[in-house]
């Protein structure tokens, strides 16, 4: 574990660290000061007025504001400040509707046009009255909509970064992005994961780190960036001090909290195939700590089971991989019950407070 005086010395080491590697996960809670670390990493990043830094966080999304037409209440839009870089790409139109509509449509339903000429957009779904369909130009929006409409415009543009011969981005060397799940449910966080995942795989010359307090969307990026640092960022509130610990190899609080989602989810009875994923990412963690081979050896033969044929079963279906992630389906009943079996064994075994994970009372949240 390192410490680190302040914010803008954990953004320097960030740096530091990433000339030898592709990229760096973060895990934080919120209220740590995740968005003000990633704006310290652009800060330090500007040299003669350019910046190497394309990032995601609260500050991109206030690129966005809307024109609510107070006046008519009828033409809703959605107004670009083109005096950011950030738009460089559409100004040069490299940036297109289809290249954005191609990512937006895995999340939601509706439709939008970019108009140039007023550096709006206006968003649309299309409604069916007999046999005349029309297209209204005057929907707003949710939030939640907004949110995901804006995370599909920034990797539009990670995309264009990606290319060396994207003039418009050349000055692109990092991305850092902050937290783009916030109004995202669980299916789709493992699908946005999932297909940000693909795309940094991809051949390219930049540099990324990705921030972010969400344990689903967090332990998906583990699994399928698995070369990369991972970290976990605290801070001593008597102190102000950063505390920097490398998680790459060993547990920590944040498997404890996806111990709580899994506990959760099985109370619910609302367990999903990639719910084997975030299992196994934990056994696999655990295994490393206590020294063991295998992430098998985590779990505990039973003695209703001398043959070990439900033990071996139960270890294939966590060897198949992340399969569920694109598409995550609700497990079956069978499914469910190994699950199950294998999380009660695997939290008596290795003794957690059992107050960590009271979720009924509220007594205590992870």
């Amino acid at each position: 574990m390192e410490l680190f005086d302040s914010i803008e010395e954990v953004a320097t080491h960030l740096r530091i660290k990433l000339e030898d590697k592709k990229t760096v996960l973060l895990f934080a809670y919120n209220g740590i000061g995740k968005t003000r670390l990633s704006m310290a990493f652009r800060k330090q990043g500007r040299q003669n007025g350019q910046g190497d830094t394309l990032y995601f966080n609260a500050f991109t999304e206030d690129l966005f504001t809307w024109d609510n037409d107070l006046e008519n209440d009828s033409e809703y839009k959605l107004k670009l400040n083109m005096g950011s870089k950030f738009f460089d790409g559409l100004k040069d139109g490299l940036i297109t509707e289809d290249s954005i509509r191609r990512v937006l449509r895995r999340y939601v339903d509706f439709d939008f046009r970019i108009d140039t000429n007023e550096w709006a957009i206006r968003f649309f779904r299309e409604a069916h009255h007999s046999e005349n369909p029309e297209r209204p130009y005057n929907i707003k929006v949710s939030r939640g909509e907004e949110n995901i409409f804006i995370w599909c415009f920034f990797l539009a543009i990670v995309e264009l970064a990606m290319d060396d011969e994207t003039e418009a981005y050349s000055w692109v060397r990092h991305i850092y992005i902050d937290d783009p799940i916030s109004s995202l449910d669980e299916n789709n966080a493992v699908a946005v994961g999932h297909f940000l995942a693909q795309l940094l795989k991809r051949d390219h010359p930049l540099k990324t780190v990705i921030s972010s307090h969400h344990t689903l969307f967090f332990n998906v990026l583990s699994n399928e960036l698995s070369r990369a640092d991972k970290y976990f960022l605290s801070k001593n509130k008597a102190s102000n001090k950063y505390y920097l610990k490398d998680t790459s190899n060993t547990p920590f609080f944040y498997h404890v909290a996806m111990l709580a989602e899994l506990r959760k989810a099985a109370d619910r009875d609302e367990l999903y195939t990639y719910h084997f994923n975030i299992l196994r990412s934990i056994l696999e963690k655990a295994a490393t700590f206590h020294g063991f081979d295998h992430f098998s050896d985590c779990i505990k033969q039973r003695e209703d089971d001398p043959d070990g044929i439900l033990h071996t079963r139960i270890i294939n279906i966590l060897n198949h991989g992340n399969y569920s992630l694109f598409e995550p389906q609700e497990m079956q009943q069978e499914s469910k019950d190994y699950l199950r079996r294998v999380l009660e064994d695997f939290m008596q075994n290795y003794q957690f407070n059992p107050v960590l994970f009271t979720e009924s009372t509220g007594e205590t949240s992870t």
